[in-house]
This record gives C-alpha cells, structure tokens and sequence, in this order.
C-alpha cells in the first residue's frame, strides 16, 4: 500500500445522547479532508455542536455509485475522508457498503473509529443468548414478503435481531405472532440513549397489547429482539422416527414427510418438522 494514499475512516455517531460521541470520532472529523455524510442537513446539526467544521458531502443510496468514485479519487490522492451515517455506526443497515469495497480494491486503508450502535446497544439489554444472533434489519414493508422472511427465520435457534419503523410496527408484531407463535419471547427497544427511551421485555401478544394501549408507545425507531427457537433435544425423537423421516424425504415435501412420520410413529409431527428443518441448516 502507497504512503501517498489517504484514509478511509468509518466512524460511529450517536444514536441519541451527544455525550456517546468519543472524543476520538471527534478528533477524526476535525481532522480530516472531506466528511461523507448520510444527510448532510442532519449532519450538520450534530457537526456545529462540537465545532467541527469540515466540509460535508452528501453520500446516500441514490448517488452513492457515482460519489463513490470522486471519493476514491480524493483517497488516491492522499486525502483522508471519513464516513458517517445519520446516527449509530455506518453499514448497520445505512448506505456506504460500495465505498468501502471500492477503497478495499484500490488498496485504500479502511479504519473504523467504534463508538454508538443500536443493533448491539439493544442486544446487550434483551436478556437472550448473545453468542449467537442474527441480524435481519428492516423486513420487507410487504405483507406478504415480511411474512415469507419470517417463515425462514421460525425455526432457527439463534436470537433474532430486527429494525422497524413506528409505522409498521403493529403490522410486523402481528406477523411475527403469526409465524413464531404468540408465547414466543421478545424485547422492543426504542429511542435509545434518549429522554424516553423504553426496553419492554414480554410475549409478542403481550407486546402488541401494550403499543395499543398507548399510542404515543407506538412513536420512535425500533428494535425488536426476538428469542431463538428452543432447540429440539435429539433424545425427544426416537431413532426409528429420525430414520422414517430420512427416507421419506427423499420423496416427499419435508411437512408431508413430518406428518406421515408422526402418523407412524406418534412422535410430534411439530417437533419432526423442526428437526427436520435443523437437518437442512
């Protein structure tokens, strides 16, 4: 890699509370050339409370393809530019993913300066498993998309992690209810870091009742965790029921083969189609 090539600094703003911002990602920001930003307006707000004033260049889903190369262009001329999101770490379901395999192909040092993130901030107050979760992001707005993608997700063991809007967010508790069922566990984080910021732990039912019950509860950006499937014990299905199901799949739909199999065999034809689902995993 050339010394004459600038810096790729992707850096993490906060997600609410201003005293999240590091006096590092400060420094960063003062420090360089050009400060690629989501939305420059909203930027600028949160850059004029701590006195930063580098130049601002809008870098956003629409224009991120043809912004990317002039900011390549200024790296390979040996300026540093740092990347930022309208709050929380960039990439975590913001724009900015092309820049940085653009600067990776083109051997540009890419440096990230950590700071705020809502995907791990509501994950470490949930309560579930953390050592292995899944990061879903916003689900399809279309009913019957979100409901498609919450079907791959019904049986997986890890703990789901999603971001949704306040105005779908009643629309996706009720699909989730309907594909994980409405004990399944589950937290709402919203307006983390900020004056009325909530963590509700309860069932997916339990939780829809509680947004109605008062519509202001229903205002903010969200994040919903969602509590793994509880995984099924080998020792729950006999080896003769695991066998049966093997050959039958071989020929048949996994949720036929499940219930011929449990038709056979009295085990759950629920358990034997979970099983079989962590076979295919």
């Amino acid at each position: 890699m050339s010394n004459s090539t600038g810096l790729l600094y992707i850096v993490a703003t906060p997600i609410g509370n201003l005293q999240d911002f590091t006096f590092r990602a400060q420094s960063i920001l003062q420090q360089v050339s050009l400060i690629a930003a989501e939305d420059t307006r909203h930027s600028r707000h949160l850059l004029t409370h701590f006195n930063i004033t580098t130049p601002l260049q809008a870098l956003h889903e629409h224009n991120e393809k043809q912004m990317a190369q002039v900011l390549l262009q200024r790296l390979q001329q040996g300026e540093d530019i740092a990347l930022i999101s309208d709050a929380g770490t960039p990439l975590i379901s913001d724009p900015g993913q092309y820049l940085i395999q653009l600067a990776h192909e083109h051997h540009i040092q890419v440096t990230p300066i950590p700071g705020a993130s809502a995907l791990i901030s509501a994950l470490s107050v949930a309560g579930f498993s953390a050592d292995k979760f899944v990061f879903e992001g916003f689900l399809p707005p279309k009913s019957q998309a979100r409901l498609q993608r919450l079907e791959l997700l019904q049986s997986d063991t890890r703990t789901l992690v999603f971001y949704e809007a306040p105005h779908r967010i009643l629309h996706c508790l009720a699909a989730m209810e309907i594909v994980f069922g409405s004990d399944r566990g589950a937290v709402l984080v919203k307006e983390l870091t900020k004056v009325f910021e909530t963590v509700k732990r309860d069932k997916l039912n339990h939780l829809q009742s509680w947004l109605q019950e008062k519509p202001e509860r229903q205002k903010g950006e969200f994040v919903i965790i969602v509590a793994g499937h509880p995984e099924i014990k080998m020792t729950e299905i006999s080896t003769e029921a695991k066998h049966i199901l093997k050959i039958l799949q071989q020929n048949l739909p996994l949720k036929q083969a499940a219930k011929l199999t449990s038709e056979i065999t009295g085990v759950s034809k629920n358990k034997l189609y979970e099983f079989g689902l962590q076979q295919q995993s």
